[in-house]
């Protein structure tokens, strides 16, 4: 029981890791004896969290942009220079688009689904083979990051983000079923009110927030951490296919 949450000698790399979200998993992964890669867009703010990270254990900066098939390949290319065999992937980079249906332009309906949905599918094809060669001693995984606006429906009109998060909630159910056939372990994680800069209103206006969260409070960065680390670890390597909601029990409300 001591090992069950444990990450030790396994190496990671999570997508969009430089602030957020991917910032929280990218920190908690360490503690747990992981090395920990992380990509983001803008090369100094990865160097910077990068460096920042290391304090709490091994964490490399890999900037690339993985909104287009070159950037992938990049950044699949960068990784395979540090590392053979990759044990956890945590597909976390995304975008949002919001502005109401009479003007909403066809530029934010491919941004958003292509980052969200479309990137998660091709890097994990990409990474496919490192995977692999990692899941011969144990389960490899791959983690997506979902929202539980793919759960259900907010009043804000984010179309192309509620689409592309529901629908990364069930392609994680299609390449779990094939992926575990090569002991790839593929689940979702679908947060809630979490303070970034991508959820501006739990960051600026936490109080009010969290009094719409049956918890009574936006989720902080161990929540978010922990429900990582536990599917990572050898705890999760049962969860297959399955999103895990953490959001305080907004969607039981809704």
């Amino acid at each position: 029981m001591n090992d069950l949450f444990s990450l030790a000698g396994r190496c990671a790399l999570v997508t969009g890791g430089s602030r957020g979200i991917g910032r929280m998993i990218a920190a908690g992964f360490p503690a747990q004896g992981a090395r920990v890669y992380i990509s983001a867009r803008k090369a100094e703010a990865c160097d910077r969290t990068a460096a920042e990270l290391s304090a709490l254990g091994t964490c490399v900066s890999l900037p690339a942009d993985i909104s287009t098939p070159e950037g992938v390949k990049a950044l699949v290319d960068a990784f395979a220079r540090h590392e053979p065999a990759l044990d956890i992937l945590v597909n976390n980079a995304g975008a949002a688009w919001g502005e109401s249906f009479d003007t909403f332009p066809e530029k934010g309906w491919d941004k958003v689904v292509d980052l969200n949905l479309k990137t998660p599918f091709f890097l994990t094809q990409a990474l496919f083979e490192p995977l692999r060669k990692a899941a011969a001693n144990r389960p490899a995984k791959v983690i997506n990051i979902a929202s539980i606006d793919g759960i259900s429906v907010n009043p804000q009109e984010t179309y192309s983000y509620a689409a592309s998060k529901a629908g990364l909630i069930q392609l994680t159910r299609r390449m779990a079923l094939r992926l575990v056939k090569d002991n790839i372990v593929v689940s979702a994680i679908a947060p809630g009110a979490f303070a970034s800069d991508m959820n501006r209103v739990a960051r600026d206006h936490a109080e009010e927030t969290a009094k719409r969260i049956p918890a009574g409070r936006i989720g902080v960065d161990d929540d978010m951490a922990g429900a990582a680390i536990y599917l990572a670890s050898r705890a999760g390597d049962y969860v297959v296919g399955s999103t895990l909601v953490v959001d305080g029990g907004v969607t039981h409300a809704r």
